[in-house]
């Protein structure tokens, strides 16, 4: 068996899938050589231009997203879209899969050395290209997410549980190092850009406020704050220890849907997450029973323990002159 096909073994990879799982595989060890050589490597988070919706493409963006699309013309992936490319591209006319990435997530830590990631989705071709992406997000048949931190991990879901593999850095390889991922149901973490704090809408800020309050408010009890501006590294964290994760719309002009892809980011998370026993939202309805208008399109987007997600759909219930009754009471941040 040569280097390639021992990269990544398990009996819960799909046969069919595994050439295309083993393609993502060896890209990644390759980019996260890359990453692991830091300023070493050149200028990786050199701007070099614009993506199609005017967010700063990276040095090393535009080199994964090369690397990706390359290693993937040879697997059955049909249609390949990118976060990077304005339009899907056709890889292999005769192939029966189309694959969506984010080839390389959170790339503005890049020169800081915080955990980044390449986040997929994989779904049966149909005939054309955009039908194959613009479609409810349940029926992906696999989602996953590289990320590129202390240890490079393999995150991954078939819908039938999530399974993380890790690579050895000695031999190269994606060892299954868990079977079956589940959040915990308790936690005493969120994690939001509260810098954007006066942008939210009221339920999203009476429920940071109450959050915020701590063991003195209706919560009863203290809790931190994360925001690593990385949704891989985000994720992961979630994933392993629990809470929950906001990045809501706000009134700021481009910012009415959030800032987060639905094909690219949000419909594999949110498949890993449900997968793994936890919940994720618009804030108020699933994000596996919607589907993007466009390619590009954005989606505010909530995901974690259960009982969080659905007590942040709760304040979006509430009639509008309740929340504002609970905002004027408890809104820590008025001046």
């Amino acid at each position: 068996m040569n280097q390639s096909a021992e990269i990544i073994s398990s009996d819960r990879i799909p046969a069919d899938l595994a050439p295309v799982i083993r393609a993502v595989c060896e890209v990644s060890r390759e980019v996260a050589g890359i990453i692991a050589r830091g300023p070493l490597a050149g200028a990786l988070g050199e701007g070099v231009g614009e993506n199609t919706d005017g967010d700063q493409q990276k040095a090393l963006d535009v080199m994964a997203d090369e690397m990706f699309e390359a290693a993937l013309r040879k697997t059955s992936v049909r249609y390949y879209a990118s976060e990077e490319q304005e339009q899907v591209l056709e890889l292999n006319p005769e192939g029966k899969y189309a694959l969506a990435i984010d080839p390389l997530d959170g790339s503005s830590n890049i020169d800081v050395n915080v955990s980044i990631g390449t986040i997929f989705s994989i779904f049966e071709a149909k005939d054309g290209a955009q039908e194959s992406f613009l479609r409810k997000a349940r029926e992906q048949i696999a989602g996953g997410y590289v990320i590129y931190g202390p240890a490079t991990a393999l995150v991954v879901t078939f819908g039938d549980g999530t399974l993380m593999f890790t690579m050895d850095p000695e031999s190269r390889n994606f060892v299954l190092t868990s079977a079956a991922m589940n959040i915990p149901v308790t936690s005493k973490e969120f994690s939001i850009n509260a810098s954007n704090y006066r942008h939210w809408t009221k339920p999203i800020r009476a429920y940071i406020d109450d959050c915020l309050a701590g063991d003195t408010g209706p919560r009863d009890k203290n809790y931190n704050m994360r925001w690593v501006a990385s949704l891989v590294a985000e994720t992961h964290r979630i994933l392993t220890r629990g809470g929950v994760f906001l990045y809501p719309g706000d009134a700021r002009p481009g910012y009415e849907r959030g800032r987060l892809r639905m094909v690219y980011e949000c419909a594999p998370i949110a498949f890993l997450v449900e997968q793994a026993g936890g919940k994720a939202t618009d804030g108020c309805d699933a994000i596996l029973d919607q589907s993007a208008r466009e390619l590009h399109a954005r989606t505010p987007f909530v995901f974690g323990s259960a009982e969080k997600v659905d007590r942040v759909a709760t304040y979006h219930d509430l009639p509008d002159q309740e929340v504002s009754a609970l905002f004027g009471q408890r809104g820590l941040f008025r001046g």
